[in-house]
């Protein structure tokens, strides 16, 4: 088996060096999903394809046994300035291969297509659905979120990000509030109007200074910032109207329509979410998988960052090669021997897994 392993791993890096001379921007990220459809393809796989979104499903598939969904995105942000390198390069320098996605999250998503390829003729207690999948950066309607409705029932899912191949046990939810203060249009010079600014002030100190009761152990307090604000037509003339943007990491202790609401009920400004469905997730400690990824020497964690974890309604974890802080940055890279070990813990988190705790799966 190890001859398998090593050819698969191969053909991993190989398939990764594609991926990052074809451009993906988050909407933009037709030509690697051709890329991975040809990929599975040539090893006899039947890929399905909704826009940009490419998954298989293991084929001794029985509905009776439970399904785990593995999955990583194959869109990058844009290359920002500072790169030496040409981000679509694909230099390999040794054991570093440097390029755009390379980190986040290239190396996840191939190493979890090879661990498929992997388990995909072996008799095991569960189903596999590889999903490598579009808009991931963007947490756009057309990625993980339009396709999960073409999957069935989930019981347990793998989300492929760079961390270490620790194993992320939590990650934080976002929402992203548009808030509105109202007053009343007067001229500066005399004590006329409802100063609006003054109002959004008021309600951002509140915010600054207030603690949410609900304080998770993996994951800390709920972290509200003010990123943004907006007033005022001219210098003499009282604001009638304030906007201020709040960015609002949740933990897992809260639901966030539970935040919206406790805010709207202490707040005087009007509070519009731009979107709710990036909630926080964990899973138990005591999950068989996390147990075993224990057993295996895996460290557990609370991400701080977001992933298609937030859009999934079943038990998650995070795992993957390569380390969070290379992501987003100029010269982003992966080390080839971080994928070969990443495929190997995959294969040895899932090898034999389910036999007795299937039931405890679903």
């Amino acid at each position: 088996m190890s001859e398998l392993i090593e050819q698969l791993s191969n053909e991993a890096v190989a398939l990764l060096i594609q991926l990052i001379q074809t451009p993906s921007f988050s909407r933009e990220e037709a030509g690697t999903a051709t890329l991975i459809q040809s990929f599975l393809a040539r090893h006899g796989v039947t890929a399905k394809r909704l826009q940009n979104n490419v998954w298989a499903v293991s084929e001794a598939f029985e509905v009776a046994k439970p399904t785990i969904l593995l999955n990583s995105h194959h869109d990058t942000v844009k290359p920002g300035a500072g790169w030496t390198a040409d981000p679509f390069g694909a230099v390999r320098e040794g054991d570093k291969l440097t390029g755009l996605g390379s980190n986040d999250a290239g190396a996840a998503a191939v190493s979890l297509l090879a661990t498929f390829l992997y388990f995909r003729n072996k008799p095991t207690a569960f189903n596999l659905i590889c999903a490598i999948t579009a808009e991931e950066e963007i947490s756009g309607a057309n990625g993980i979120r339009g396709v999960l409705p073409e999957f069935g029932k989930i019981d347990l899912g793998i989300v492929g990000e760079p961390t270490g191949m620790s194993l992320a046990i939590a990650e934080k939810g976002l929402l992203v509030l548009d808030c509105t203060a109202h007053g009343k249009t007067g001229h500066a010079a005399r004590d006329e109007g409802e100063n609006a600014l003054y109002k959004a002030l008021e309600d951002i100190q509140w915010l600054r200074q207030h603690q949410f009761a609900k304080v998770s152990p993996l994951l800390g307090p709920v972290k509200t910032t003010v990123t943004q604000i907006s007033a005022g037509t001219q210098h003499n003339v009282v604001p009638d109207r304030c906007q201020f943007v709040v960015d609002v990491r949740t933990n897992e202790l809260y639901q966030n329509q539970e935040i919206i609401d406790y805010l709207r009920a202490n707040m005087q400004s009007e509070i519009t979410p731009r979107s709710t469905h990036l909630n926080s997730s964990r899973i138990s400690e005591n999950h068989p998988l996390v147990r075993k990824a224990v057993a295996m020497g895996k460290m557990t964690y609370g991400s701080p960052t977001l992933s298609d974890q937030s859009m999934m309604p079943f038990e998650t974890v995070k795992m993957g090669p390569g380390e969070s802080a290379r992501s987003h940055t100029p010269d982003e890279f992966i080390l080839v021997s971080e994928i070969r070990a990443g495929i190997r813990d995959y294969i040895e988190l899932l090898n034999d897994f389910g036999a007795q705790n299937s039931a405890k799966l679903e």
